[in-house]
Parts: structure tokens; sequence; C-alpha cells
């Protein structure tokens, strides 16, 4: 089971704690800089994304929790059809716009609450780097699968679970203040994403955990202190 984020002081400068707002706030806010703060786990995750979804030229897929468009754009200009969901309104204001956004429908909404789309409509669905804000992963794994076509694939990110062992969570710094400030997350396993899944009715088709190296560490300075330490945790699900 999941439990809520225990705010610690590791990492913050100057040993000052780090902001924990509710999700939404968090990523309201973070929206100014998401783009452009030099993310590791960003740079590592896009192609372990691209592999797993395969072609997409011609399918509708869908982009669950799509943030500033990162992933919905760039299927969208290899031809898929494209609908974005996110609930963060600065998160939206960002992704609609970038250029080729006008090709993606974008549509704002909470979720934990049922996807605002036709069950068996997708024939891919893509979720990047948002379990960890998901309060019950069998009801929203139930859900993804709902509007995935019967021969769809169904693809997931999300922060190791290794790195609550030292502490972390989704973060960023503010712009405005430096404080460090962390969207409220929930403390997740690999267990929870595994059996959450077979509960759903979800069979799991691939599964990788993902480590920075020195070149990563070399591109973005902020991988180096996680060298050989998984980051990011990849799964693609197939309805059973």
């Amino acid at each position: 089971m999941t439990t809520d984020i225990l705010t610690e002081a590791t990492g913050t400068p100057g040993g000052v704690a780090p902001a924990v707002v509710p999700t939404e706030e968090g990523y309201d806010r973070w929206a100014e800089v998401y783009d452009s703060d030099g993310n590791p786990l960003i740079a590592m995750e896009e192609p372990v994304v691209d592999e797993l979804l395969g072609p997409v030229k011609g399918l509708a897929v869908a982009d669950i929790g799509c943030g500033t468009g990162r992933h919905a754009l760039r299927l969208a200009a290899k031809g898929a059809a494209v609908t974005g969901v996110d609930f963060s309104e600065g998160m939206l204001a960002k992704a609609r716009a970038k250029p080729g956004a006008e090709a993606v429908r974008f549509i704002r909404h909470d979720l934990a609450r049922p996807l605002p789309l036709r069950a068996g409509s997708c024939d891919r669905v893509v979720c990047a780097l948002v379990l960890e804000h998901i309060a019950d992963l069998e009801k929203f794994f139930r859900d993804l699968k709902r509007i995935c076509r019967r021969d769809g694939r169904i693809v997931l990110t999300a922060m190791h679970p290794a790195l609550w062992l030292k502490g972390q969570s989704a973060r960023f710094y503010d712009p405005q203040t430096g404080r460090e400030v962390r969207p409220h997350s929930h403390r997740q396993s690999l267990s929870d994403y595994v059996m959450a899944a077979a509960a759903a009715g979800l069979r799991i088709e691939r599964m990788s955990e993902h480590a920075p190296d020195s070149e990563l560490a070399r591109r973005f300075p902020r991988a180096a202190k996680h060298v050989g330490w998984p980051l990011l945790v990849a799964l693609r699900l197939r309805k059973d």
C-alpha cells in the first residue's frame, strides 16, 4: 500500500525543510521552469517511452498527465492523434503555447476522477512520471485499461522508488525564492505497481529499471550524485 510522503530536509540548501504543497499547486508553480531545469530523469525517460510505444503514426494516443506536452507534441509530430490530459492549468498553458500544439486535444481533468475518454478509444496510452501522485493505483490502472483497445499498449514510467531511500520525491527549486518545493506524493514501491497492474487485470509485458551513467551526468550535472543508482522504472502493460 502507498503511504503519504514524509517531509525531510535532506539535500535542501541550508538545512531548510522543503515546502510540501498540494500536487496541483506544485505543478502550477513548477510549470515556469519544468522544461528548462535540466532534469536528467526526463532525458533518460523519453527514448524509453518511444521504444515501448513503438510506431504511432495513424494511432489514437492518450497522454495521461501530459504536463507541458513533452510527449504529446512529439507523438503528434510523428502522426498520432493525441489527447493530452492534465489537471494543472499552469502546465497546460505551457503545452498549448508550444509550436504544434494545435494538433493535440488538451483536456484539463483531475486524474483522481474517471478519465474523460471513451472505453476502448485509444491504441496507445502513456502515463509518464505521474504515478507517485496517484493515491489509488489499482483504480487508476483499471481506468487506463478501460480506455485502451483490446490489442493496445499502456506505457507507464515513474521516478524509481529507490529514490525514497535517499529522501527524495518529485521536486524543483522555486525560481523566486530558491526554496525546494515538493508536490505532494505517495511513497510507493515496485511491488505496488506490479500488484496494482495484476489487480486491474493487466499483464506486464515489459518492465525495466534505469540508472544514469557518467555520460548522462556530463550532460546533466544533477545526475552526478545518482550514477549507478536507479532513477527510472518503466512498464508496458496489455489487457489479459
